[in-house]
């Protein structure tokens, strides 16, 4: 099947064989280390919302969760679409950068992409200012499945929309629920429960006013 996006395909990869050699090698290496950064910022966010409100410490519990949902959404749409790799399938484009993968192995959508929407989105609901990290990082990852020659640019952009909106449905669906479980961790006996879910944000106890020992004349 000829997509109306090959071309565009042989474009980026041509231009990814004509760059130098450590920008191969990083687009490479890139591809699989945005996820460990994603990861990261996740238990970044799990940690200081132990001191948040409960709310706000349901939707960072959410957000790998959500983000683990729209993977396996990912997988079933590639199991209904079987569309082959481009690195086999599209006639003349250059040698991709990374190892092709199997036969069975289907490319559409990405599953990098998917993960990096999901992840992106569910962090800025984290927290506002992380989307200034995340939507770059996403759109750097989504590209680099391109530029490595492994997906073709649609499958990438529809992991993205895929990533995003399923997310954004998991977190919007189970908000509630998480909230409840998690003044339930939070009021526990168990110590493992309250380690997990944090002690919320700190109360300020106001100290009282000394005790007058005068009385006014």
């Amino acid at each position: 099947m000829d997509f109306v996006d090959s071309g565009l395909y042989r474009d980026i990869t041509d231009y990814a064989q004509e760059t130098p050699a450590w920008a191969q090698h990083t687009a490479e290496i890139g591809t699989e280390a945005g996820l460990l950064v994603f990861v990261a910022l996740f238990v970044a966010g799990w940690w200081r919302a132990r001191h948040a409100d409960t709310h706000a410490f349901a939707i960072a519990a959410l957000a790998p969760l959500a983000t683990a949902v729209a993977y396996v959404c990912s997988e079933v749409l590639k199991s209904g679409v079987t569309e082959e790799r481009p690195c086999r399938a599209v006639a003349g484009a250059a040698a991709s950068l990374a190892e092709c993968p199997p036969r069975g192995d289907w490319s559409f959508p990405s599953n990098h992409a998917t993960i990096a929407g999901a992840s992106a989105l569910t962090l800025v609901l984290v927290r506002r200012a992380l989307v200034w990290l995340t939507a770059p990082l996403a759109l750097l990852m989504a590209f680099s499945r391109v530029f490595v020659g492994v997906h073709y640019p649609h499958d990438v952009a529809a992991g993205l929309l895929l990533g995003t909106v399923v997310a954004f449905t998991v977190v919007r669906l189970g908000t509630r629920p998480a909230v409840r479980l998690a003044e339930a961790m939070r009021a526990s006996s168990a110590s493992t429960a309250r380690w997990l879910t944090g002690p919320g944000p700190e109360t300020v106890v106001r100290a009282a006013p000394p005790y007058a020992t005068h009385r006014r004349r």
